[in-house]
């Protein structure tokens, strides 16, 4: 990924007075001021009030947590003061979010809105020249030094096939701007993309030619930004390289450069994202891929066939070999029944792919020394291999010893086929980490969301987020949801069984066609699982197709991405989705009328991560569920819901389809975060009578 411990670019304006920057910061949001004079927005108080606590933390170098409900227009309150801010300080601004859309939005529609009311005002014009860069993991680019030595190489590196895709890139290349892999239709073969893409040492200003490589051309645009948007999974991958600075790095202000300040958007998935990159994952695919990029056997290709002697290569092959059946002991002994297991002892699986890894270290260890430092990227290129076979190794060792207690463990089997193995660990508690990582280092580092409170408390997202020292503040939607939103709440659905597996589908079934069809508009209907929500598809399908409704479904149809899009463009569709469409979802007007919840969005409690933080929890005498199961359900529920109003002209309904809102004493905590208390109550009897959908306003049928 792209490195960013390096100094920031200046600015060229002379500075104003601190005083002034900050008043100027104000003046914007003030009801009158730029924002309504220049983009002619209306004045909206929430706004103004976050942007005012937003540039306060900037100026002191303070952490702060705003929960900002839909339309308080968040974006431009940390952007506009932001990018003032950085210029004027000559600090970054790092812009962090969680799903592609929202990245999207900044960039294609925040940013150019921020460009335009600057250049508006004559008090403002000389903030209008910011310079922005849009960062993605090194390994979507291509190296042009890369593609050139794995052309000159091809006979050793590819097989015909191959050659004909390399080739392929190589016309593309000619043409693309940006150089990113997503910009190739079809996309690249891995194999062939992972032998010319940025993601090595072999990338370099040493080797490249900075003016061709398309990672160092955007290297040098986020050495000149003012402001950088990276995604929350780059964002933890750099912060796991750790804080700039080197030896006396606690004193230096900065997070992910020196002298940075950070804001993090759509922030209620911080703890779950950093819980992830701080843990261990390691594939046999990933294992595999990398051994075949050394030495492939069958194809007699890789950088060892041209470099390697043929005991080099032949450790290639003993260490395939211990991989496969290192991965097929612990699929016929762990996973033989199940797609996802908890190791909960060291001595769960020998170290089978100890002694032939380590094997393999050395010999390309003693490789490297003997390369001639001569100006090839060959070098370097083993280097690289060197230093990921390393990291393999320590991985596997670490999740094979299980030398924390204050860790958990597991392997899963996934993949359409279910046959990649993933030996997976994760910290019980992420809080620490974010705390010294995050909270810790002098600088203003900002976490906003809509959904940052559970029952109107932000207390529990403040410690698990390790931001206990944060100032808090909520601003709650302008929206007049009493007006345009109505809320029914299924009372005669059969709760889950005791088990907590089974739910009533046929009727799940009835009220989800009932529902749909009555609603004009589009209906996001959001489901915990993927089982059910296949079996509903295979029930209604046929229904929709009847009655000329588009259905569309996750994992079947196509990306979230693509199929928010079609969603959207439908204007009536129909979409089934279950976990990552919970959360980013944006799509306005009547083409989301009505978002359906099938069942509360309670966490599996056997899933390893739950289960083991239970056990954490209840060892401290702690209560699980009110401090983990609940607010975990409570804030992907308010996600959930908050698909629905995007805008102040939006109206739809909110379908509900799990009793116990009414039958358990927590439903109340649900009817509670709702927008709106008033809700109906539906049966199969009444329905008919007291499902009142909005009517459409566009004059489309359904």
């Amino acid at each position: 990924m792209i490195g960013l411990n390096d100094s920031s670019g200046a600015s060229a304006l002379a500075p104003l007075p601190p005083s002034r920057v900050r008043e100027l910061a104000l003046e914007i949001f003030a009801d009158g001021g730029h924002l309504c004079e220049g983009l002619g927005l209306e004045h909206r108080p929430q706004q103004e009030h976050m942007a005012r606590a937003v540039a306060a933390a900037y100026f002191s170098d303070k952490p702060l947590l705003f929960e900002a409900g839909t339309g308080v227009g968040k974006s431009l309150a940390y952007l506009v003061p932001g990018i003032i801010y950085a210029m004027e300080a000559q600090r970054q601004l790092v812009v962090s979010t969680h799903t592609i859309s929202l990245q999207e939005q900044l960039e294609k529609n925040d940013l150019p809105h921020c460009r335009k009311l600057f250049s508006a005002a004559p008090a403002l014009q000389r903030f209008a020249q910011f310079r922005s860069a849009v960062l993605v993991g090194k390994s979507n680019y291509l190296c042009t030094t890369r593609l050139a030595q794995a052309i000159r190489d091809k006979a050793e590196l590819f097989t015909t096939p191959d050659q004909m895709e390399l080739h392929r890139i190589t016309n593309w290349a000619e043409q693309s701007r940006d150089g990113l892999r997503h910009e190739l239709v079809p996309p690249p073969s891995d194999e062939v993309w992972d032998l010319v893409n940025a993601d090595s040492g072999a990338c370099s200003k040493r080797n490249c030619d900075c003016g061709r490589c398309f990672y160092q051309k955007a290297r040098a645009r986020v050495e000149a930004a003012q402001v950088l948007i990276v995604n929350h999974s780059l964002f933890f991958s750099l912060l796991n390289i750790g804080p700039p600075g080197g030896a006396g790095r606690e004193k230096v202000r900065g997070v992910l450069r020196t002298d940075d300040f950070v804001v993090l958007d759509e922030a209620h998935t911080v703890p779950e994202v950093a819980t992830d990159h701080t843990g261990t994952k390691v594939s046999n695919i990933g294992l595999d891929r990398l051994l075949k990029s050394l030495y492939h056997p069958t194809k007699k290709r890789g950088l060892l066939a041209k470099h390697g002697s043929s005991a080099d290569q032949q450790a290639v092959e003993d260490a395939l070999e211990g991989s496969a059946v290192f991965f097929e002991y612990l699929r016929e002994k762990l996973l033989h029944t199940q797609s996802i297991v908890r190791v909960r002892s060291p001595d769960a699986a020998e170290p089978l792919l100890e002694e032939p890894l380590l094997k393999l270290i050395n010999r390309v260890s003693d490789l490297w020394n003997r390369l001639p430092d001569n100006g090839s990227t060959a070098r370097d290129e083993i280097h690289d291999k060197l230093d990921r076979l390393q990291s393999y190794r320590a991985d596997i060792n670490l999740w094979l010893n299980q030398t924390t207690l204050q860790s958990v463990h597991w392997l899963e089997r996934t993949g359409r086929r279910q046959t990649t193995i993933v030996l997976r660990a994760a910290p019980l508690d992420v809080a620490p980490y974010l705390r010294d990582n995050l909270f810790r280092r002098n600088t203003s580092v900002i976490l906003s969301s809509a959904t940052l409170t559970v029952a109107g408390k932000i207390e529990p997202f403040q410690m698990r987020a390790g931001a206990d020292d944060a100032q808090t503040q909520v601003e709650h939607s302008p929206f007049d949801f009493e007006k345009n939103m109505r809320v029914y709440i299924a009372q005669d659905m059969s709760p889950p069984t005791t088990q907590g597996a089974k739910v009533d589908l046929e009727g799940l079934a009835s009220y989800i066609e009932f529902c749909t069809l009555r609603v004009a508009g589009g209906s996001l209907v959001l489901f915990t699982s993927y089982t059910d929500m296949r079996h509903i598809a295979g029930v209604l399908a046929g229904v929709f197709a009847r009655e000329n409704r588009p259905f569309l479904m996750q994992g079947v149809d196509g990306s979230r991405t693509e199929l928010t899009q079609r969603f959207r463009a439908a204007g009536n569709g129909i979409l089934f989705g279950t976990d990552s469409f919970w959360t980013g979802v944006d799509v306005p007007g009547e083409a989301l009328s009505q978002v359906i919840i099938t069942r509360l969005p309670f966490d599996p409690p056997t899933h390893p991560v739950t289960e083991a933080r239970a056990e954490w929890l209840r060892a401290q005498g702690r209560n699980p569920f009110n401090e983990l199961t609940l607010p975990d359900a409570l804030m992907k529920f308010r996600q959930g819901v908050g698909r629905l109003i995007r805008n102040k002209t939006d109206r739809g309904i909110v379908t509900l389809l799990d009793a116990r809102l009414l039958t358990k004493a927590y439903g109340r905590e649900f009817i509670v975060s709702l927008p709106v208390q008033r809700f109906t109550r539906l049966t199969k009897e009444n329905r008919d009578s007291v499902f009142r959908p909005f009517p459409r306003t566009t004059g489309q049928s359904s």
